[in-house]
Parts: C-alpha cells; sequence; structure tokens
C-alpha cells in the first residue's frame, strides 16, 4: 500500500519537558513524522513542569495544546479528558486519526468522541500489567470495552503484554509490537581513547569495572537486589563499581542499604542527569543491568545497547526479547541474588567477551529499534488504519504488514 502523510492528533496525558519512554517517544515520532509531511497535534495535561499556556510550540516546532494548567490537581484530569473530547469534535476536520498514547479517565472522553465522529482509532499501552490493572475498576472495564469495540490496533511493547492483552479480551488480529525508537546517532559507542578520557572526567579508573543502572529509584527497578548481588560481585571485583544513575523517592533508603552492606567506595549515586551526561556514562561503562520485575521495554536498556553496552537483565519478556545470553548480554533469573552477580561477573571478567557482546547490542539497534525504522512502522500503521479497503494488521517481526482476505 503506497503511504502517504496524514493528520493525527496524538492525546498523551503528560509530554516533555516531562520526561519518561512514552512522553519522549511520543515528540520523537511526532517530530520525524512532521518530517516527512505528517500534520501531528499533541493535546496534553498541564501543570509543572508545562509552560502554563493552552497553545504551544514546543522546542521541535510541534503545535502542544494544554489543557489545566491553571488547575488544582483535583479538577486537572477531568479538565484535560473535557479538553480531549472538546478539541476532536471542534477540528474534526482537520485530522484523520486520534492516537492514544497513554491511559486515564480522558479515555472514557476521548474513546466516544473519536468513534462518534467516525475517527480510525489507535491505543499503545506504554507498560506490562497496565491493561489488567484497569479490570480493577468499573472506569478500566468501561475503558477496555469501548477499545475492544472501536480500536482498530492495539500496540503493545513486548509478547508479555500481548498475551495480556488476550486475556482482557483484544482480538488478536488488531494486537501488533511497536517498540519504542532509539536516536543511535546520539546513543553510539565510543572510541577508546575517547572512553579513557571520559573515565578521567568521572573519576573512574581506566581498567575499573563498572556497571551502570539507569532508571527511576523507585520498588519496581528493585534494586535491593542489584545491590544484593554487587555485594557478591565485590567479594571477587573489590575494585568495582556500580553507577546508579537516576533519581527517586527511594534514594535515601538506597543509600541506607549501600552503607549497611559497605558498599560505599563501590556505589555511586549521581543523581538524574541529561541526555550528555546519561551518555558519557554509558560510554564508559562495561554493561547496563536492569533487574526490574515489571517492564514494558525499558527506554534506558535500548539507549545503553545502542551505546554499545552489553546487558545483564532480569528473565522478563521486556529484557528477554531485546537480550539473548552470550551473545548480546546474560539474561539472570528474577530476584536470584546470585544468579545476578554470575551474569555480572560473567561480564565484567571478560573483555572479549563483552567487546563482542557489546557490539552485537549496537547491532540490534541499528537493526531493529533505530528512530528511522521505527517511524516507518508508524508510517504502515497510519497508512493501514485509514485504508478504505479494509485490511487488517498482524504482528511481524517490527510493527505491521497488511492481512488482506482473498
Amino acid at each position: 500500500m503506497p503511504v502517504h502523510p496524514v493528520s493525527f492528533v496524538l492525546i498523551c496525558h503528560s509530554y516533555p519537558p516531562v520526561l519518561g519512554g512514552s512522553e519522549v517517544e511520543g515528540q520523537i515520532v511526532s517530530d520525524q513524522l512532521q518530517k516527512r509531511g505528517y500534520r501531528p497535534r499533541i493535546v496534553c495535561a498541564g501543570g509543572p513542569p508545562m509552560p502554563a499556556v493552552k497553545e504551544w510550540v514546543d522546542p521541535c516546532g510541534l503545535r502542544v495544546r494544554i489543557y489545566g494548567h491553571s488547575q488544582s490537581k483535583r479538577w486537572r484530569d477531568l479538565v484535560y479528558a473535557l479538553g480531549v473530547a472538546w478539541t476532536l469534535f471542534k477540528e474534526r476536520d482537520d485530522y484523520e486519526v486520534v492516537y492514544f498514547l497513554m491511559t486515564g479517565l480522558h479515555l472514557a472522553f476521548g474513546l466516544p468522541m473519536a468513534r462518534l465522529l467516525g475517527k480510525p482509532i489507535v491505543m499503545k499501552f506504554s507498560a506490562s500489567s497496565l491493561v489488567l490493572r484497569m479490570r480493577n475498576s468499573f472506569l478500566g472495564r468501561l475503558e477496555l470495552g469501548m477499545l475492544r469495540r472501536w480500536a482498530s490496533h492495539i500496540l503493545v511493547l513486548n509478547p508479555g503484554m500481548v498475551e495480556e492483552a488476550l486475556e482482557v479480551g483484544f482480538e488478536k488480529n488488531r494486537i501488533g509490537w511497536m517498540p519504542n525508537p532509539v536516536d543511535t546517532d546520539h546513543f553510539r559507542p565510543c572510541s577508546p581513547e575517547e572512553r579513557i578520557q571520559l573515565r578521567r572526567e568521572l573519576n573512574v579508573g581506566p581498567d575499573t569495572p563498572l556497571a551502570v543502572f539507569v532508571g527511576r529509584l523507585d520498588p519496581q527497578k528493585k534494586l535491593p537486589w542489584l545491590l544484593g548481588a554487587f555485594t557478591r560481585v565485590v567479594r571477587e571485583r573489590p575494585d568495582a563499581v556500580l553507577a546508579l544513575i537516576g533519581d527517586g523517592y527511594l534514594r535515601s533508603e538506597l543509600a541506607q542499604l549501600v552503607s549497611s552492606l559497605n558498599l560505599d567506595r563501590n556505589v555511586i549515586f549521581t543523581g538524574r542527569l541529561n541526555t550528555s551526561g546519561l551518555l558519557k556514562w554509558l560510554q564508559a561503562g562495561d554493561l547496563i543491568t536492569l533487574v526490574s520485575e515489571i517492564e514494558g521495554l525499558p527506554c534506558a536498556l535500548i539507549e545503553a545497547m545502542s551505546a554499545g553496552l552489553p546487558a545483564v537483565v532480569s528473565d522478563i519478556p521486556a529484557h528477554t526479547q531485546l537480550v539473548d545470553t552470550e551473545v548480546n548480554g546474560v539474561i539472570t533469573k528474577l530476584g536470584d541474588q546470585e544468579s545476578i552477580a554470575r551474569g555480572l561477573l560473567r561480564v565484567l571478567n571478560d573483555p572479549a567477551a563483552r567487546t563482542r557482546m557489546g557490539a552485537a547490542s549496537r547491532q540490534r539497534m541499528l537493526d531493529t529499534f533505530a528512530t528511522s525504522k521505527v517511524v516507518d512502522c508508524y508510517e504502515t500503521l497510519f497508512a493501514e488504519s485509514i485504508a478504505a479497503d479494509g485490511g487488517t494488521l498482524v504482528p511481524t517481526a517490527l510493527g505491521f504488514r497488511p492481512n488482506k482476505s482473498s
């Protein structure tokens, strides 16, 4: 099917400068599609750190409408939900597709309006277990029912989420995998000379074993498991360092745990970093490690792999779709600190394997997750969603392909 630029409304409750995987994805994809001639309109909720205006053009030149910036948190979601429905109605002649990137009250208002107007509806779930949790409330069940009846496409991030979508009643031929993109030009490996300079700048020795974690310091990430495993790493490699990049409400609790485990000399809390600061640690590191219990598709992991790092990860669908043991990292048993420690030491103790795995990580990102590849999939998705010939979509290795009945 020929792909031609279309207009679409992106409904996302939060948006950059709020920094999260879905927020950044929404901006990157909209920006790249706009450069290809598409006409995106973003509708998001207000409140800090968003600008206190209703109409805004973001740094990428994207048109953003903001609802609820002057309301208290108590009323903001309702004002936003009403604003979503009003925008869809008022601008009904200016767009062709409605893309819901996040769940929330706005689905209950936006979905019926999009259906009333006869607009194709696309919905993406951004995290594992999210669709299952929606069953626990009346509003969630109502929204799931509307999505089952009206959404042309349900997008997910990993194979486990496909099973969850099937469990709540979505038809298999409406479910597809749509990854988050990674900027492979920015997140790239550096030369050995650059790496030495970066380590000097970060006050890390040139031969120090350096493991890197990137993410929020919250319970989902299971950092006590990682720290427990790292005590075992330090017994064998006393000079090993773990850099925890990010912030969150568990930071003080984790700092106390680090002290109680006698890891003060081995663990660095960097706080939250901008993309340039993050890239320095990734390029200086020996591996990326995530031992989470639940993830969708962790942006931190694909960014680190794009920068050429092998990955030591827990055995969950979000990770195993990206990592193969001894190919581009090591998969460890969920919650098993001995298994995590063995995985970390496997990579830290073998420079040749580390180099080979890192190169494979980089190639995997170039082949599948590069921004241009993902945006190509969005072009196919939007073209199919407005097709007049009744085509449906089925998952492939990347995005979707037409599946026409004969």
